[in-house]
């Protein structure tokens, strides 16, 4: 088996594949948005086990899903529409 392949003898690479990233950010982002619920729900246990950053990781995934929503949903109406 050769590592390595002259241009003649490659196969073309191929199409990417058409995915909807929206998804998986809507899947993700509200299972942020749950942690964050629970984590402020017991926000003092945790506190008192040295856990009281896990509040701001869930609220940091949280902003961080909605910032990948907006960028998701703009790139999709430039592809749409490549006039704006």
């Amino acid at each position: 088996m050769r590592l390595w392949l002259s241009e003649s003898e490659r196969r073309p690479d191929p199409a990417p594949a058409r995915t909807d990233a929206r998804k998986a950010l809507l899947v993700g982002t509200a299972a942020w948005i749950v942690a964050l619920i629970v984590s402020i729900g017991l926000r003092g246990p945790l506190d008192a086990a040295g856990f009281g950053w896990f509040t701001t990781a869930a609220a940091i995934g949280v902003l961080l899903g909605l910032i990948g929503l907006v960028v998701v949903q703009l790139r999709r109406r430039r592809y749409r529409n490549p006039k704006i």
